[in-house]
């Protein structure tokens, strides 16, 4: 059976939609940013039609970046997660969002709490840690800090020897909440806990699916790569 596009109910060119989305979703811009960039290109859409596409568009890409990541990453061996929570303010209420990060510093999976106290916390780990393993496998290692409720899901999930915590070991980690940092301030923060699961989640995909380690490989491989992973991007969604 044939897939259907879901470009078909739409006028706009899929190209402008797919560009849209990624300038919104990659980099630290507003709504209105977006707006302006496309105008200085001739093309002129609102900036509610640009948060139209995202919201519908995004997940779909995200999605499909996600499958194809996770199917490569179970064919072979892992190394080293590392798992940490970072506050998120959302109408001054503390929100909880919890993120794993492979050694290379693509981000796995995020997960938005409400609440945090012991129980919570043992559960919230152990659901997110299930999601991991039945998604991507298990890894060799498995990097936390010293919250117990860590290691109370992991013994639980027969893993508990996996488990490595210790002064600076979860920097890979510290270090990819940054972004996320300069993300949120651009956006003047997060108004709906499902806004932020999902800009969280839609972000870390199209983020993974750019990341190059540009300092750590020669020009001509990362042209080469970055052309690569635009030409994948420009076919995502296609039928």
């Amino acid at each position: 059976m044939t897939q259907r596009s879901p470009f078909r109910y739409f006028k706009t060119s899929p190209e402008i939609i797919r560009l849209a989305v990624m300038l919104y979703v990659r980099f630290p811009l507003s709504l209105r940013n977006v707006e302006d960039l496309l105008h200085e290109r001739g093309i002129d859409v609102s900036h509610e039609t640009v948060r139209f596409w995202w919201h519908r568009f995004g997940p779909l890409y995200a999605a499909e970046i996600r499958r194809m990541r996770a199917s490569a990453m179970r064919s072979g061996p892992q190394w080293k997660w590392h798992l940490d929570e970072v506050f998120v303010k959302i109408n001054g209420r503390t929100h909880y969002l919890w993120r794993a990060v492979v050694h290379e510093g693509e981000v796995l999976e995020s997960v938005v709490t409400k609440t945090r106290d012991k129980t919570r916390d043992r559960k919230a780990a152990l659901k997110f840690l299930r999601k991991l393993m039945r998604r991507y496998g298990r890894p060799e290692q498995i990097v936390t800090d010293r919250l117990r409720s860590y290691g109370a899901a992991l013994r639980q999930l027969g893993a508990g020897a996996r488990q490595h915590s210790a002064r600076h070991a979860n920097n890979r980690v510290e270090n990819s909440h940054l972004p996320f940092r300069r993300r949120e301030r651009a956006m003047l923060r997060f108004r709906r806990m499902k806004t932020l699961h999902l800009f969280a989640a839609v972000r870390s995909s199209v983020s993974n699916h750019f990341n190059q380690d540009r300092s750590l490989s020669r020009r001509q491989h990362f042209k080469a790569n970055r052309a690569a992973a635009l030409a994948e991007w420009r076919q995502l969604g296609a039928a």
